[in-house]
């Protein structure tokens, strides 16, 4: 199989250093002209850059630069948004939607204040058992906050190296990637890499078909109306609005199935968004 630039790419594929400063060469000459300014790609302050990596998470960047700003206004530290009401923390998360890494970050936030002295570990392992961190967090977060050259993978990525290397191929596991990221690695300055492959990403989903349908992970997003996330993100939203609202009431404003109703209640409950007391429901 020939990729975009020659070289063929069967199984791992590995490259020639010819082939590698090729690839760079590319991707950062794209950069340079047309690389975006973002307000967490002007910072290494660890909080600041955990706070943008988890908004991030399944949200676009222009609705993340809407909230950036504002949470960390509101919540400039990790002690700021460990001692903050829950209910304070959901309403400058508002709008976001996925409220429950706000109370990821929240518990995040009491775990460095209390067991790491209010510093977050650059550690894998220990940034891997944080709330709502995964393997690509703890990648960026590692590189971005700390300057390591970590080997991690997010749609952007993924995109730019399913689009280069295996042009002509479906259903690629990310396991096919990860090797391939690591050769072509700028160890030297990852955070500007990942940055430059990332804008490159960006491009390339702009000018080609979405190359990433091509992953063996890759799913289609269902509609966000009419779904029971809609339905779980108006009866939070109720709740953070009127304290002490009852199950009748919240039936009655949103019309909808009962036990739909009842069944989020219970699992939002589980979940730490608020407290029912007495058929009261409160997010403290």
């Amino acid at each position: 199989m020939l990729c975009e630039s020659g070289w063929s790419c069967e199984n791992v594929c590995t490259l020639t250093q010819e082939a590698i400063e090729h690839f760079q060469n590319k991707i950062y000459s794209y950069y340079h002209t047309h690389g975006r300014d973002l307000p967490w790609r002007r910072t290494k302050d660890p909080y600041k850059i955990l706070v943008s990596e988890v908004m991030l998470q399944q949200t676009q960047v222009e609705r993340v630069l809407h909230k950036y700003g504002q949470f960390l206004q509101s919540f400039p530290t990790f002690e700021s948004l460990e001692g903050a009401p829950l209910r304070d923390v959901l309403n400058v998360w508002h709008g976001l939607g996925y409220n429950r890494r706000a109370i990821a970050l929240k518990k995040t936030s009491q775990i460095v204040v209390q067991q790491y002295g209010g510093k977050l570990p650059a550690d894998e392992e220990a940034l891997r058992d944080l709330p709502g961190i995964g393997k690509a967090t703890v990648g960026a977060i590692r590189t971005f906050a700390f300057s390591e050259p970590s080997v991690f993978v997010e749609t952007n990525i993924r995109t730019v190296f399913l689009h280069v290397f295996f042009a002509d191929k479906q259903w690629i596991k990310d396991a096919e990637i990860y090797p391939l990221i690591s050769q072509t690695l700028d160890r030297s300055n990852p955070r500007e890499w990942y940055y430059a492959l990332m804008d490159y990403g960006v491009m390339l989903k702009k000018k080609h078909r979405n190359p990433s349908r091509r992953s063996a992970h890759h799913k289609k997003q269902t509609p966000f109306e009419g779904s029971n996330r809609q339905l779980r993100g108006a009866i939070l939203a109720l709740i953070r609005t009127h304290p002490g609202i009852s199950e009748a009431q919240l039936v009655e404003l949103l019309r909808a199935d009962p036990r739909a109703i009842n069944t989020n209640l219970v699992k939002l409950e589980e979940e730490g968004f608020f407290k029912d007391k007495g058929d009261a429901f409160f997010v403290e």
